[in-house]
Formats: C-alpha cells, structure tokens, sequence
C-alpha cells in the first residue's frame, strides 16, 4: 500500500536530514531533559536525582543499584520501580503481565509503553490484546537502568505512552559471571555471562539463562524459558556503536482466571483450572543497534532493530457458554515481523543570551503480521467455529494478514529564560496506516490516520532545593486495525455507522512538585487529570481488547525516598485516583454505571534498601494494589491484596554471594488479578454471570548464589 505523508512530515523530514546534530541526553529513549550521568553514587540510591534536570514532577531515572536489590517473583514486576505501576497476571509464565497505573487496568500493556534497548515492546493489532507487552525475554543481570515517563508530555514517545512509559538501558559489560537458583514452587534457574574485553577497548558481552516454573497450580505451569544474548560495543555514547543479538523462547501451561463460583462450589481447588489444557508457546528474536556521535554542543543518535516473534496462546475463559459439548477453549496464533528505526539530532546554544536546547527527531516502524484465532479442545483444532460471525465449520474463528506503518516526527525546544524559570514546549505529528486481508472473507480493507499532538512544560525553580512543574499535552494509543475495520464494537457509540478510530487521542494535565529541601530526602509530588476520547474494554468471549466510552481519570501521586545512613534508603510510592467513564447518556454507549472496570483507586509501595551493610544486601518491598470496581454498575468488586516481598543477601567475598528471596511473607489469601463476565462451569450448568480470580502466589522462597571471576 502506498503510503501519503501529510505535507507537515515533510516539512518536518527535511528539516530532520539537514539540522546541524545536537546533544542533551546518552540515548534518544531518555525522558526528555533526564540526564542518565548521575556520577557516582556513595550511598544505596533507588532513583537519580533529577532535580533541575527533569520537565515534569512524575520522570525519572531508576538506578541499576534498585533493579539489582529490589525483590521480584517475576521479571516483569522491574517494572514496578515506576512509581504508580503494579505489575501482577491473570493466567501464568509466559505470557504479557498485567499492567495497572494511576488508577487503570492496562490489561497486557495498552498505554504504557515499553522499550528494551530502544526497541518497542508494545504490539499493535494483537492477537490477544491491542499494545500486547510481554518483557519475559530481559535477561535482568543486563540491565543497567530504567528511565520512566508519566503523561503525554514527551514529544519523543509516541504509540502507548500517553500514560506512561518505560525504557530499559541495556549495560555494555557485565562481569563474568555464573548464578545457580532454586526455589520451593518447582522453580530453577542458571543464568551464564560475561565480558570479553579487546585490545582496541572493543567489548563483546554475552549472556545465556535457562528456567524452569511450576508454581503451586494443581496443573503445574511447567514453564521452560531459554534466553540469550550477545552485544557488541565499540567506543562510547559519545562517539561510537553497538550491536545487540537476543534470542527467547518460552512454552507452559496456564491457570487462566477462574470462576469464583467454581472455586466455592467445590468443582476446582484454589488453585486448580476447569481447562488445565490452557497454555502458551512463544518465541523472539531481535537484531538491535546505536550509532553516536557528538561535537561540543550537539550529539546525534541512530538506533534501528528488526525483530521477529511468534506466539500460540491456548484459553478457555467462558468454559462451556458458547459450546456446551467441546467447551470454548481458543487458540490465538501470531506470527510477526517488525523492523524500526529513529534518528534523534540534539543542538545546545544561546539565543538572545538564552540558553537553549533543541531536538528534532523521526522515527519509522513496520510491522507484518499473520494472526487467527480457532476453536480447540485440549489444545486441538476442531472443524467447528461456533462463535464466529461467518457460522461454523471455518476450521478458523478469523485469520488476517495485517501490515501497519508508523511513521513520527518531533521537535522540542527548553529554554532557560533566569536561573528560576525555564520552559519546554513540543510537537510530535504521527502518521498512521495499516492494511488488513481476511483469509476467512476475503475481505480487504485498509485505513490511515495523522494525529498533530502539542505538549509543554514550565518549570519554575530550584528555589531552596524545590521545582514546581505545570505541565499540558496531548498523545494517543492505536487500535486494533481488524476493529477500524468494523470487525470489533465501535469508539463507545451505540450507531454502527461510527467507526472506530486508527488513533484514539488523549489529553493530560499535570502540576507537580519535586523537593530536596530536606537533607537526604527526595520527595515529588502530581496532581494530574488525563482524558480519554476511547478507552480500552476487555472482552472475555474473545480475549481481545474492544474501544469503549470515553473516560477520565483524576489523582495525585506521592513519592518519598529517604537515606537516614549510607546504607540504607526507605521509599514510598502513592497514588491516589478517581476514574471513571466520562459520558453524558449512560444508555447511549449500554452502560449500567460510571465505574470502570479493573480501575483501582489506590496503587502503592513502601519499602527499603541495604546495601554494603558490611557484606550484608537486600531489600523489602510491600506491593499494595487497592479496591476496585468488576462492573460498571460497581455492584462487584474486588478488595486487591496486600503482598510482602524479601531479599537477603550476604557476600562471602568480592566474587561470592548467597541471596535468599521469600515471596508474600505473610502468606495472604488474595487475587492477583480479578474480572467479571458470563461464563458456564460445566455442560450442564447454567450461564451465570460472577466474579472470575486468578490467586497470589503463596508463601514460597527462592536461594541463588553467583560467582563472578
């Protein structure tokens, strides 16, 4: 399909290819004005201190010293150094995490945006759920750091981000190294890596992980995992290159949500399946890579990445409510290919004795794609589609050949008008399209979009170690072609000649406050308010994600990190939101109330670090994900849970170290995740519509011992 740029891409290309290059940040996926140099730390130090640097109160730089301490059952749950972020799951390994922030259930990622080495984590037009996030494939002994963004206010970060974002820093050495694990729910796991150093100061940095997980289901998950990696690095982000292989494979089995009912009624244990045949295979594998250059005022940066993955996702959510004899088990099968690039040109100077700092940036994605979904019983196929529109006998529910292009520019001005008062403004244009052939109609359909999104900052300060931000933007999330197309419900409306939109556009608001006034203490603080033209509904018959109402969320977030010694820091994230749909007539879009489903009102974290406590380390972190509403009418809910985690480490020398993990110390009996939809237990029952649960893990532990040499 030929693509038709609007005419401010162009304008904007031209520019891009003939700007002097420039310099304000290490790589292109640092949040903008977030310096990644914070010297050297003396003391254990969870987030780099950002004061002065920083365009809003809710950015930040996350330490390699906290994703190292920080306890996490799962890799996903790194993520969760994002203040405001839960990281949890709803069926088992292996598959994308559940992602809760600022008061919303993003489901599998939609609205936050991940990036491993500056390549995009989020897939458009899943297979099982739009800006799918699955980061299984993050080997966490190479991660340097994490920096994060909240808010549309970020002219460099497109697709999904308009309420977060998160972009892992890859490290160019890493010590040679072998670590040994083993825990009390049938996990085990090796993990094996080092760094070749050259005689030009070339580095070659190469990893290998293996992992086994039961988990405590009565259908163990049996989840394999092979991980590798290889990294090449030349010179440094100033002048240099790298080039990054990385390579997953991933298979198990799922305990998907399950009824409540089913549980009380004696038909599964708690931690048992009505379908244990549900479960997963995954594969990934990615090429990625940076070119740096810089002069005394500029730098330019350069990244592109190929990457190719592959997914079959077996669940059975409904159980025997569409086929009272087979059941409704699906099968989700993807295959795809994605290949990106952007180029970022940075330029420090004065203008009018104003000192300025200008970026202008493009970035380019494709992806191709083959998706389909069937109708299986204990994993096989069978001839019959009986919750296909187009009747039964397709073998296939829907099969398409999708191909999406993304195409962005940005620019971005800071400009220092005192010592007290400087500001940020940007605008990003994103260009959309996508083309989609159904293999069960026939069907050929395709589609574009453009979206114009202004952002802006002020920043007033530092007075007495204080900066106060005010911060307006607009950003969007794409959504699933197959339902621009007319094959999912429409944005919301209740009219059918209302299609849904390529690009759904969001609005924020934001005051914040950031303060080191207090010696040892960083606190920040966000009012913020973030409106939603569509916002995202699951629907459970189809494991996909559709466009619903328009919706607003409101809230304030707090965070505090304190360092009474050098080896210790307490830290609490909070955050405080009220969500709900933002409509006029309730009947209009089939609503029974404002309440959005999933959408807690209060997401936190309070915790410590220890670290070079003579040779003891470790960390302990509660996890507190709030109350929230399972229907729109708000007549069920789930309570959350409260969940303690602990590491202890002790290093027997400079190269030797035992570290023991207890996860849920105080063993709470609680959902991880929970909905609410109609299902059928068995063939006889009848529909009932409840509450479904998939349970915390329990009381387990985990010892690993590394050596490094």
């Amino acid at each position: 399909m030929r693509l038709r740029y609007p005419g401010t891409i162009w304008i904007a290309l031209v520019l891009a290819l003939s700007a002097r290059p420039s310099a304000a940040q290490e790589t292109p996926s640092a949040p903008k004005d977030a310096g990644t140099d914070i010297g050297t730390v003396s003391v254990v130090s969870s987030r780099a201190d950002v004061l002065g640097i920083a365009g809003t109160a809710s950015e930040g730089s996350v330490t390699k010293e906290e994703l190292a301490l920080r306890p996490v059952y799962r890799v996903g749950q790194l993520l969760e150094t994002v203040p405001g972020l839960v990281v949890t799951t709803h069926a088992g390994e292996g598959k994308a995490n559940q992602y809760f922030i600022r008061g919303f259930n993003l489901d599998h990622g939609t609205d936050f945006a991940t990036y491993v080495d500056d390549m995009p984590v989020n897939q458009s037009t899943h297979t099982h759920g739009q800006g799918y996030s699955d980061v299984h494939f993050i080997l966490p002994e190479m991660l340097s750091g994490l920096d994060y963004t909240k808010g549309p206010f970020y002219p460099e970060i497109g697709d999904f981000g308009a309420l977060g974002s998160a972009h892992m820093q890859l490290a160019d050495t890493i010590p040679t190294q072998v670590s040994v694990s083993a825990g009390t729910l049938g996990e085990q796991r090796v993990f094996l890596g080092g760094t070749e150093m050259l005689a030009n100061g070339d580095r070659i940095l190469g990893a290998l992980a293996y992992g086994h997980l039961d988990g405590p289901w009565s259908h163990p998950d049996n989840y394999v995992s092979y991980n590798g990696a290889l990294r090449y690095t030349h010179g440094d982000r100033s002048d240099g290159f790298d080039l990054t292989a990385m390579a997953y494979r991933g298979t198990g089995n799922f305990t998907t949500d399950q009824p409540v009912s089913a549980y009380q009624n004696r038909l599964i244990t708690r931690f048992g399946s009505l379908d244990p045949s549900d479960g997963n295979i995954t594969e990934r594998q990615s090429l990625s890579g940076h070119v740096f250059k810089s002069g005394d005022d500029w730098q330019w940066v350069t990244s592109a990445y190929v990457i190719h993955s592959r997914l079959t996702l077996w669940n059975n959510y409904t159980h025997y409510l569409v086929d009272p004899v087979l059941g409704d088990q699906e099968e989700q099968n993807e295959n795809r290919l994605t290949l990106g690039a952007q180029s970022v040109f940075q330029h420090d100077h004065s203008i009018a004795g104003f000192e300025t700092e200008n970026e202008i940036g493009i970035m380019a994605r494709h992806d191709s794609e083959y998706i389909d979904r069937r109708h299986t019983q204990f994993r096989k196929v069978l001839a019959d589609c009986p919750n296909s529109p187009f009747g039964g006998g397709a073998y296939t529910c829907n099969a398409d050949r999708v191909s999406l292009d993304d195409v962005g520019i940005w620019i971005s001005n800071t400009t220092h008008w005192t010592p007290w008062l400087r500001s940020v403004v940007g605008l990003r244009e994103e260009y959309y399209a996508g083309h989609d052939r159904s293999l069960v109609t026939g069907f050929v359909g395709h589609a574009s979009q453009s979206m114009l999104q202004p952002k802006g900052s002020l920043i007033i300060g530092p007075f007495a170690d204080t900066e106060l931000y005010i911060s307006a933007g607009q950003g969007f999330h794409s959504n699933d072609l197959r339902g621009v197309l007319g094959t999912v419900p429409t944005l919301g409306v209740s009219n059918p000649n209302q299609t849904t939109p390529l690009m759904t556009k969001i609005v924020s608001e934001e005051i914040g406050l950031r303060s080191n006034a207090i010696p040892g203490t960083i606190l920040t603080a966000a009012l913020f308010r973030e409106d939603f033209d569509s916002f995202l509904t699951y629907d459970a018959d189809n494991g996909v994600d559709n466009s619903g109402p328009p919706a607003r969320l409101e809230g304030v977030e707090l965070s505090a990190q304190v360092h009474p010694t050098p080896w210790l820091e307490l830290n609490a994230d909070l955050n405080f939101t009220h969500s709900r749909y933002h409509v006029g007539n309730l009947d209009a879009y089939g609503l029974g109330g404002r309440f959005i489903p999933q959408s807690p009102n209060f997401i936190g974290s309070i915790g410590a670090l220890v670290d070079n406590l003579g040779p003891w380390f470790g960390g302990v972190e509660m996890r507190w994900l709030g109350a929230y509403p399972l229907v729109d009418d708000n007549s069920l809910r789930s309570p959350g849970y409260k969940e303690v985690n602990l590491d202890v480490g002790y290093k027997f020398s400079e190269h030797a170290k035992l570290q023991l993990s207890v996860f849920n110390l105080f063993n709470t009996r609680a959902a991880a995740s929970q909905y609410a939809y109609t299902y059928q237990v068995s063939p006889g029952a009848a529909p009932e519509t409840g509450a479904t649960y998939h349970p915390l893990e329990p009381l387990s532990a985990r010892v690993t011992f590394t050596q490094t040499f």
